[in-house]
């Protein structure tokens, strides 16, 4: 019976869909009416509500019903939807103050000129204001008011000319800010948690153990991450977009002429372009790059696009009227550049303020930031006097983001009805039973999405597939994908459904403003290349995950909030890079171990003494261990190449035994479990033989690489620690050196002041020394005086502590002699060594990678790793 309600809420939202009802009121009212259905059923004839759901019940629907609209609008972790309201706004403002229009015609006359230099101009056109407003509905509209007459002035071919503004058009959907690309990140972090569920348990089950180490968890993406990712990718697309263009002007030239320009190249035309061109790429560099550079969050980098696109459109609006248009929009840009000034040479923050010289930066930047606001105010006043653009530009805004949000929430409705009557367990079981693997899982996921595209909106295939099948894609160790890849791929994908036929939606808005001349079927006809294009795209990022992944991989570790190389999850790059570094500088590490090993420490304390020639064997010990764990890891390699496909065929046979044990469970009959039991024994005795043996070889390898790993890095992390304490204990010299004066002065304050003033003294001077390497036997002797003091306070206790005062002094002034010898012996002979160390055996306890470290070390985590022999 679940499967026959399934059925109802698949016909239900089809039926609406096709018979025009509303997106938002099709996915809720189709879960609402078979959810009612069911419960009305099970009542009836069964007598409880609950009886034909797979799981949970009406009860628990509405519940999760309830939840989803809690967490969309109150959970801070899912905040970046705050952004969608404000790119929309940016997108819609840019639109109405013609900021787009100027940019298309001035790119037309630069590039006019040029063999479908019209055609790269649209395509260039279309990357800037998908980087800009992103909506795709108002940029095809534009480009075919403008460009298309253009076009088919200028003898392009209808069917060119047509995909260009089409495929040009759907562009905002990749390249960020992207309302697709936020609403992917909003769904994939729930997936991801899902999925790292799945994947634990899956790891469980085959290792029996209980937690599962981190580098094997599914890397989440956020809005940050899925704008970074998809950056590459979108130029990608464009370049494919021009290239095609620019093959198709050399084949067939009659196909896509040059344009040539009537005016004069002069310093107008100069003029033109430039304010055409560099406020919207400014806006693009502070928006994207303040996301990329760590700087602001994608709602803070929505919030600059918005206020943005009202001071560009204030100056828009008002050219022509007066000579005063720019003026707003210069007081914005002199009073940023005060600001960034201001920050870069003065600490702003305002609870550190030491000196007056802070407070004249502090009182500079309140100037710059009233200047700033001023600026802003005017330019929002323009906006709403002019046209009454801001009222039009807010109306848009809210009905687009309410159109999303009550998709959001419908789709969360309709998933959640899909999940009750088992929908998500046949989905996993169907792609997790196919032959091949995860690919298979991928592209068949892939396949649906393109074919959904034919149908339906991006919106409704984003928050409806996506949260059924990423999960699934996501939880398998095969391919250990992140979720940003798997997000940029959707995107991908889903972009396609704007100009795939009959219900692409750049296709309708591009015949809506085309003239009668252009046929449906040339549109149709220009859109199937630029479909091929895209596809084309898709394969290249599939196989080159690096071109998603480097980005946010390389802003994570060049952060100020970057991981240090201790980390788990760099380790296996870390490893890699290590290597590299042995390989190339191997002998120059042992020589910079060998160079110290020689030195002469024997004035040290005994203690130092010990910890340094520790510090030594443990550095030799560490470069062995290190040609071990190469030598286990070839090994483990080479045997995994024949073991993983037999791993794999158990692990198919394994996941379909299983399945037919469950069965056997709930077996209605004596001879379906007859049947069942039967099937069960065929599939166990395929097994093939010596697969246990196989099996144990394969753990022993792992096991003795893990040892061997874990002796290296303890070996590695004792070395560079202990070599790093005593290069601490002797710098901290002349801070020691400092507090002569105070210790020599506690004997007077012993013998002459009351005793607790005595005992405070005494306990801050401990507390200060303590703060420096190596003054525990100073600080001991202060300890046992000012105990001595604490438990008695007769003049024979303040002998005793003057006497404990006394070997403080001693103790303090050996110290002194031997770090000044230290210092001017040993200090630099160190700093070489640790130098020489820190790119090797020493990495993994630098306080972070440097810039150089980090992109290699990104570029490695980019490579999707199969982990799938370690479950």
């Amino acid at each position: 019976m679940e499967l026959l309600f399934l059925g109802l809420l698949f016909f239900f939202m089809i039926w609406a869909l096709t018979s025009g009802f509303p997106v938002a009121f099709a996915l809720p009212g189709s879960a609402i009416i078979t959810v009612g259905l069911a419960a009305l059923t099970g009542y009836l004839f069964a007598g409880d509500p609950s009886a034909y759901f797979a799981q949970d019940g009406p009860s628990q629907w509405l519940s999760a019903g309830v939840t989803n609209f809690r967490s969309l609008y109150w959970i801070v972790e899912r905040d970046t939807l705050i952004a969608i309201p404000l790119f929309i706004f940016m997108g819609i403002m840019l639109q109405r103050s013609k900021i787009a229009e100027d940019l298309l015609v001035a790119m037309a006359q630069l590039f006019g000129p040029l063999p479908g230099g019209l055609g790269i101009s649209v395509v260039f056109v279309g990357a800037l204001l998908a980087a800009t407003t992103g909506i795709v509905g108002a940029t095809v509209i534009a480009m075919g008011l403008i460009s298309l007459p253009a076009m088919l002035r200028n003898n392009y071919s209808k069917s060119l000319a047509a995909g260009t503004i089409c495929a040009s058009g759907t562009l905002g959907q990749i390249i960020p800010p992207s309302i697709v690309l936020i609403i992917l990140a909003d769904q994939l972090s729930n997936a991801a948690d899902q999925a790292n569920t799945m994947r634990k348990a899956l790891y469980k089950e085959a290792t029996g153990e209980f937690s599962m180490p981190s580098s094997f968890e599914v890397v989440s993406a956020s809005a940050g991450d899925m704008f970074m990712g998809a950056l590459i990718p979108g130029m990608i697309l464009v370049g494919l977009y021009m290239l095609y263009i620019l093959i198709i002007a050399w084949i067939k030239p009659e196909m896509a002429p040059p344009v040539p320009y009537d005016g004069k190249y002069d310093r107008k035309f100069a003029l033109n372009i430039f304010l055409a061109l560099i406020p919207p790429l400014t806006l693009i560099f502070v928006v994207l790059g303040s996301i990329i550079l760590g700087v602001a969050t994608v709602n803070q980098a929505g919030a600059i696009g918005a206020i943005g696109a009202m001071i560009m459109a204030s100056y828009r609006l008002h050219t022509g009227k007066h000579s005063t248009a720019y003026i707003p929009t210069i007081i914005a840009v002199i009073s940023l550049i005060a600001i960034g000034f201001l920050l870069n040479n003065y600490d702003l923050n305002i609870k550190n303020v030491t000196s007056d010289d802070q407070w004249l930066g502090i009182k500079l930047a309140m100037v710059a930031v009233a200047f700033l606001l001023i600026a802003v105010a005017w330019s929002t006043w323009r906006v709403i006097n002019i046209d009454d653009t801001l009222k039009h530009v807010m109306i848009d805004t809210a009905k687009m983001t309410s159109m999303v949000f009550i998709i959001l929430l419908g789709a969360a409705m309709l998933t959640t009805a899909f999940r009750g009557f088992g929908g998500e367990e046949i989905v996993k079981e169907f792609l997790t039973s196919l032959p091949g693997g995860f690919w298979a899982q991928f592209i068949v996921v892939m396949l649906v999405i393109f074919l959904l595209g034919f149908f339906l909106d991006f919106i409704e295939i984003a928050v409806v597939v996506v949260p059924i099948v990423a999960p699934i894609l996501l939880s398998n160790p095969e391919a250990n994908i992140t979720a940003v890849w798997l997000g940029v791929m959707i995107g991908l994908n889903i972009q396609t459904s704007f100009l795939t036929p009959p219900f692409g939606f750049a296709l309708f808005y591009l015949r809506g403003v085309a003239d009668k001349v252009v046929r449906t079927m040339d549109i149709y006809k220009g859109a199937s290349a630029f479909i091929l294009l895209q596809l084309v795209g898709l394969v290249i990022v599939g196989f080159n995950p690096s071109l998603v992944n480097y980005l946010p991989n390389r802003a994570h570790l060049l952060s100020d909030t970057a991981p240090p190389p201790m980390n788990p999850k760099l380790q296996r790059c870390l490893e890699n890079y290590t290597l590299d570094e042995i390989e190339t500088n191997g002998e120059s590490v042992k020589a910079a171990v060998f160079k110290v090993k020689k030195l002469d420490v024997s004035y040290l304390p005994k203690d130092l003494q010990s910890s340094f020639a520790d510090s030594i064997n443990d550095a030799e010990t560490a470069l062995t261990k290190l040609d071990t764990v190469k030598i286990e890891r070839q090994a483990l390699t080479d045997y995994s190449l024949t073991y993983q496909p037999l791993q794999h065929q158990v692990q198919q046979l394994t996941t379909a035994i299983t399945k037919i044990s469950e069965k056997i469970e709930h077996a209605e009959s004596d001879d379906e479990k007859v049947q069942l039991i039967s099937e069960k024994e065929k599939l166990e005795s395929t097994i093939p033989e010596g697969w246990t043996e196989k099996r144990k070889a394969y753990k022993d390898l792992s096991a003795t690489l893990k040892k061997a790993r874990r002796q290296y890095y303890n070996s590695a992390d004792s070395s560079y620690e202990s070599i790093n304490d005593l290069r601490k204990t002797i710098e901290d010299n002349t801070a020691l050196e400092t507090f002569d004066k105070e210790l020599r002065a506690l004997k007077q304050i012993i013998t002459n002041n009351e005793t607790t003033d005595a005992i405070a003294k005494i306990k801050a001077l401990e507390s200060k020394i303590s703060d420096l390497k190596g003054t525990e036997k100073i600080k001991g002797r202060l300890a046992k005086a000012r105990r001595t003091l604490k438990k008695d306070r007769s003049d024979e206790a303040k002998d005793k502590a003057l006497n404990y005062h006394q070997e403080a002094i001693s103790a303090y002034q050996a110290d002194i002699l031997w770090r000044k010898k230290a210092r001017a012996s040993l200090l630099d002979e160190i700093k070489s060594y640790q130098t020489n160390i820190s790119t090797t055996i020493g990495l993994r306890s630098q306080k972070r990678l440097t810039d150089d470290q980090a992109k290699d070390v990104a570029a490695c985590l980019s490579v999707h790793r199969n982990v799938s022999l370690e479950f």
